[in-house]
Formats: structure tokens, C-alpha cells, sequence
């Protein structure tokens, strides 16, 4: 059965039995330390390998019962056939009336997916030769700038997806880098990241990527257009024009050729995004110009190659030894059903420094979302908050909150096990990576369990009823222990990746991109549109224009104090 906008219309996860039972199962007093004392089979139980990465999620608030509700919850919203739907390219995305074909990017060329009468793989290989044939250019020093000078640094210019994508997976894979090029990343609205990196660079030599698919954010024109006119200042005094200046240091990736065109872009330096493609999602594509800029076209392929194989995992394999699926459920097990309304990631891997921020995006943008796809209202918690940090910073930063907080937080912990392994020399650096393993599995220890972590204090029962009284310093120790508790049962899964590579990456980012697939599917909202983001834009436009006009009282008395505070200023 379709609906009005010709999607097909799934069996709704919230009508169904499981539902229920769940939420009654959810009023249960779950203590991870009975959990584990009742079974000591648990951890194998609940943990299971994909390809390089290995999941336990052992401390998840969980026994088999509740896993077998999550389960036949999946099965009540047709959650498989969703999957086939969204890998076969149907209107997975309603609002919008689209495809979502992110997993099409990743296909070998070998492979064909037919939409709407059209090969989406043999348009995703062909942009992908023009990856290969622009960035080998710059790689091998042929791409020059208007003075004739060989490229030596490449400036991302995006921002959301076309810039959290390429920058997360480009600072973990850079010691794939082989080259001498170097890559910078530039989002910010006002100009200071922009205006820093200038300072440093040489016009000369300088090659501007503008990633944006509408052509139209405001962020990345804005950046943009002061690119060029840095360049510009440089290349008169050169005798340069501004017709090479565009040719020789811009590239363009969207999808509207027609205002990269009119912007100055020239047409052989135009790489194709398609409607199909979600910003979140798109670093598989011409996005991740820069990624092969930095590790060459080689490692890109081997990145795509990674995310292809969790797109078979994840479209062949039970639900029941499924990563993404699993990793979904918990997720709405946590959110909806405990009610845990906040997820941090916590990668214990200095590489994976930008996977929380990137992964902020993916979910809060794909789930934040209040109605479900056909536009009803959600009566049930959808999306969590989410945020995260390098491990050993977090602790130093908010793990006090975890341990000892008022707020219940699931958690992603995230390490690599081999690291540094054909490094003979850096036997101290193997060290740090022990020590960094073991403050991983120490901290998720004592997140779970609390105080019963560790061994409690054997009791000296030989002082007798006549030391019964406790002294001045008995006390005080007593009121130190009471600041020292560690309340545990915060539940996470820890994911081991065998050794981090582009292959690997590339499973990790797809494991959580079908992660939110599946969470969606569970709340019937539409994970693949993002209209929350516009209205904000929206009123950015009316209220620039008022503080260019000598108009009051154009909105409420808070904005029309603060406009005037600034035009007072200015």
C-alpha cells in the first residue's frame, strides 16, 4: 500500500503488541550487577564480530527477554523490508520524494541499480573517474595556480556534511596520507577560520574545493567569495585574471552545475551530487574530494570498499547477529522505552577525534524529529542528545556527570586494538595505546557497575561490639565515602575495531549511518530530511536585512533590543 505522497506504507512498530510489553518490561528495576551475577554467560552472549569490528553489549540494560521483544519489534514494523527498500533506491525519503542512495555511492562498478529507468552506479563511477582524474592532478603536482606554481595546500570549503564528513574521515586516516599536501577545512559563518588559515597561505599556490549541493548555503558563498577575493588582491599585482584565477584555483561539487556556473566555476572542474545524495551522508561522493586528495584515490576506493561491505552485512544477515540492526535497537531501548535521553561517543583513538561531532550531526539531524512520516504527532521519545569526546579528555571533562550525575547517559565506547604494532621504536608509544585500551574497558567497568567495580573493604570483625562507637575520623571517613560513591548502571556497548584502516572507517561510519536507519524505521519518522534547519535561515535573512535599515519594532522586543544594541556599537 502506497501513501499520498506514493510511498509505500510499513506496519507502525507503535501499534503492535511488542511495543507494549516492552514499555512494561522498561518499568523493571534493571541493575547491570544482578544481570551479570544471574548469568556468566552474558558477555558472550551479547556480543558478536562483523568484518574488523567486534561489538559487546553485555552492559546494556538488557537479558534475552528484552532482546527478543526488540527483535519481534523490528519484525512488526517491517523492518526488512525498509532495508530492501532503501538499497533498492524506492522513495524511502516521503517528505521530499526521493531516494536516499548513499549505499548506491559505495557499489563496485560492477553492480547495477536501476532507478526511475536510469544506472545510478554507472553515473556514481563516472563522478567518481572525475574524482580520480582531478585530485591525481593536484597529487602529481600538474594542477597549476595563475603564477604557474604546482598546488600545495587544498582548502575544503562546506560546512554540515560537506564539511563534518571529509574532515572526521581525513584527520583519522592521515597517516595514510601520501602526499605532501596539505588539506584544511573552513565552515565557520563568520570568518574566523577563513581569515586564520589565510595568514599562512600562499595565494599562489592555493586550491579552493566550494562542497555545497544546492550552491546556495549562505555559510560556504560567504567564505567562499572572500577566498577569492584574497586571491584576487594576489593575482592582480601578479598580472593573474580573474578568469584563471577562477580556472586554476576552484573546484566546485554540487548539484546545481547551473550556479556553479555562474559563480565562475569552470565546467571541467564541476564534480556531481545528486538529489539523492543527503549532506549527512554524502562523503562517499565527489564530497571526499579532499579524502583523496590527502590518501589518494586508492584508500578512497578502500573507504567505500569498508562501508560496502556493512551495507551487505547489513542487508543479509539475521537481525540477530546484525550489528546496525542491534546497535538500532538498544538505541530505541535505551531512548524511547528506559527513557535515557542522552548518548555520548567516547573514542578512546586520538584519530577519531571528529567522530562525535560528525555523528551529532547524523543522528540529532536524521532523528531529531517529532512527527512521523505520514505527519502524525509522536507521543514517545525519539532521538536522544547526543555529544561526545576523546576518551581520555572526557574523563577529565564531564565523565563526573557519568559516574556520579543525576542524568542517566548511554555510551559508545570505541577503541582500536592494534596500534603501533610495526613501530619497533615506539615501544613507548605502545605503551600509551595499552594504557589508553585499559582506561577504555576501566571506565565502561565502573559505568556499569559503580562502587561494586572494585573489591569492598574486608571488615575487621575482631574489634567487637566496644568499637562499635565510630571516632571523629571514622566519621569523617564515612562522610568522604558518601562523596566517593559510584552509583554504576549506565549502560554502553563497546565496539573494537581490529586495527584502524580505510576499510575499517569506512564500516564504522556505515555501521552508524544504518544504525539511525534503523531507529527510524522503529519510530516511523523520516530520517533522510532535515527541515528544522530552515526557518532558522530563514529569519537570518530578514533580521540581516533589518540591521542594514533604520526600521524598529520589526520583530519580538528581544530581537529589536538586541538589533539595536548592535547598531549602537557598530
Amino acid at each position: 500500500m502506497n501513501d499520498m505522497n506514493g510511498g509505500t506504507v510499513y506496519s507502525s512498530a507503535r501499534d503492535s503488541k511488542y511495543w507494549q510489553q516492552l514499555r512494561t518490561l522498561a518499568k523493571q528495576p534493571w541493575s547491570l550487577v544482578e544481570l551479570f551475577a544471574q548469568d556468566d554467560n552474558r558477555a558472550k552472549q551479547f556480543s558478536m564480530q562483523a568484518g574488523a569490528l567486534y561489538m559487546d553489549y553485555s552492559k546494556q540494560r538488557i537479558d534475552t527477554t528484552v532482546l527478543s521483544g526488540l527483535l519481534d519489534l523490528a519484525d512488526s514494523c517491517d523492518l526488512n523490508a525498509r532495508i530492501n527498500a532503501l538499497m533498492q533506491g524506492a522513495m524511502v525519503n516521503t517528505s521530499e520524494e526521493r531516494a536516499a542512495l548513499h549505499t548506491a555511492l559505495r557499489l563496485p562498478a560492477s553492480a547495477k541499480l536501476d532507478v526511475e529507468g536510469q544506472n545510478v552506479v554507472a553515473d556514481v563511477h563516472h563522478s567518481l573517474s572525475q574524482v580520480a582524474r582531478l585530485s591525481e592532478r593536484v597529487r602529481q603536482g600538474t594542477w597549476r595556480g595563475f603564477s604557474g606554481k604546482a598546488i600545495t595546500d587544498v582548502v575544503n570549503i562546506g560546512v554540515g556534511g560537506s564539511d563534518l564528513g571529509p574532515l572526521m574521515a581525513t584527520s583519522a586516516l592521515d597517516e595514510w596520507a601520501d602526499t605532501q599536501i596539505e588539506v584544511h577545512f573552513v565552515s565557520n559563518m563568520d570568518g574566523t577560520q577563513l581569515d586564520n588559515l589565510l595568514k599562512h597561505l600562499n595565494p599562489e599556490t592555493t586550491l579552493f574545493i566550494i562542497s555545497s549541493k544546492s550552491f546556495g548555503t549562505v555559510d560556504t558563498l560567504s567564505n567562499a567569495k572572500t577566498a577569492l577575493s584574497w586571491l584576487l588582491a594576489t593575482a592582480k599585482l601578479r598580472a593573474g585574471t580573474e578568469d584563471s584565477v577562477l580556472r586554476r584555483h576552484f573546484i566546485g561539487i554540487s548539484a546545481n552545475s547551473e550556479k556553479m556556473s555562474a559563480w565562475g566555476i569552470h565546467p571541467e572542474h564541476q564534480l556531481q551530487l545528486w538529489e539523492w545524495v543527503g549532506g549527512r551522508f554524502s562523503l562517499w561522493s565527489a564530497i571526499g574530494l579532499a579524502i583523496a586528495i590527502r590518501i589518494g584515490m586508492a584508500g578512497f576506493k578502500e573507504l567505500l570498499a569498508g562501508a560496502h561491505s556493512m551495507d551487505e552485512h547489513f542487508a543479509q544477515a539475521e537481525f540477530s547477529d546484525n550489528l546496525p540492526v542491534l546497535l538500532g535497537l538498544l538505541a530505541v531501548w535505551n531512548s524511547t522505552f528506559l527513557q535515557v535521553n542522552a548518548h555520548t561517543v567516547l573514542p578512546y583513538d586520538g584519530r577519531l577525534g571528529y567522530l562525535p561531532s560528525y555523528l551529532t550531526q547524523l543522528e540529532m539531524e536524521s532523528n531529531g524529529k517529532s512527527v512521523t512520516q505520514h505527519g502524525n504527532h509522536i507521543d514517545y521519545d525519539t532521538c536522544p542528545i547526543l555529544w561526545g569526546e576523546i576518551g581520555s579528555n572526557a574523563q577529565h571533562a564531564f565523565y563526573q556527570l557519568l559516574h556520579q550525575g543525576t542524568q542517566q547517559v548511554s555510551c559508545d565506547f570505541i577503541a582500536c586494538v592494534r596500534r603501533y604494532s610495526d613501530e619497533v621504536q615506539n615501544s613507548s608509544l605502545q605503551q600509551q595505546h595499552e594504557l589508553s585500551l585499559a582506561n577504555c574497558l576501566a571506565q565502561s567497568r565502573v559505568l556499569a557497575f559503580g562502587n561494586d567495580a572494585v573489591a569492598s573493604p574486608a571488615i575487621d570483625t575482631d574489634k567487637g561490639l566496644a568499637n562499635s562507637t565510630a571516632s571523629m575520623d571514622d566519621q569523617s571517613e564515612a562522610r568522604a565515602d558518601k562523596y566517593k560513591h559510584y552509583h554504576g548502571n549506565q549502560p554502553s556497548t563497546t565496539l573494537l575495531i581490529n586495527a584502524l584502516t580505510p576499510h575499517s572507517l569506512g564500516s564504522l561510519i556505515a555501521l552508524y549511518e544504518h544504525k539511525v536507519y534503523v531507529m527510524a524505521s522503529i519510530w516511523d519518522i523520516n530520517p533522510f530530511d532535515q527541515w528544522g534547519v530552515e526557518m532558522g535561515k530563514q529569519m537570518a535573512e530578514s533580521v540581516h536585512q533589518a540591521m542594514q535599515q533604520d526600521v524598529e519594532g520589526q520583530f519580538d522586543t528581544s530581537t529589536d533590543q538586541l538589533l539595536q544594541h548592535i547598531k549602537q556599537l557598530s
